[in-house]
């Protein structure tokens, strides 16, 4: 095996408040042992924010929650982040989920968590 992904995995996109995706990323390692993950920040500009009404987008800080799954748990890890991340309250960020043509894992050495 080359090591590549097949074309069966997912990438599930999540934009989040900020401080919302390291505890994530957490989490789907410990629970879920999914460890291919990435994490950007971002900044962006909502239409339901105070400044909005005067014209102007209320600029706020977001971070990029990347996660590379096996289309088998797509759905069940889409659920799980959906609710952890408490994206079904509001300003709780969004999520969507696309088909992956390709992606290599990292592997890292099994190192002892920093303290």
């Amino acid at each position: 095996m080359s090591g590549l992904s097949s074309r069966t995995d997912k990438l599930i996109t999540c934009i989040l408040p900020k401080g919302v995706a390291q505890p994530m990323l957490e989490k789907l390692k410990q629970e879920r042992g999914i460890t291919r993950v990435n994490i950007n920040s971002a900044r962006g500009s909502g239409k339901i924010t105070p400044l909005a009404y005067r014209g102007l987008g209320g600029q706020t800080e977001k971070e990029l929650l990347n996660v590379v799954v096996q289309a088998a748990e797509a759905d069940a890890v889409f659920e799980y982040i959906y609710l952890e991340a408490e994206i079904n309250r509001p300003h709780g960020g969004l999520m969507y989920m696309s088909r992956l043509s390709l992606a290599t894992p990292l592997l890292l050495p099994d190192l002892p968590e920093e303290a």
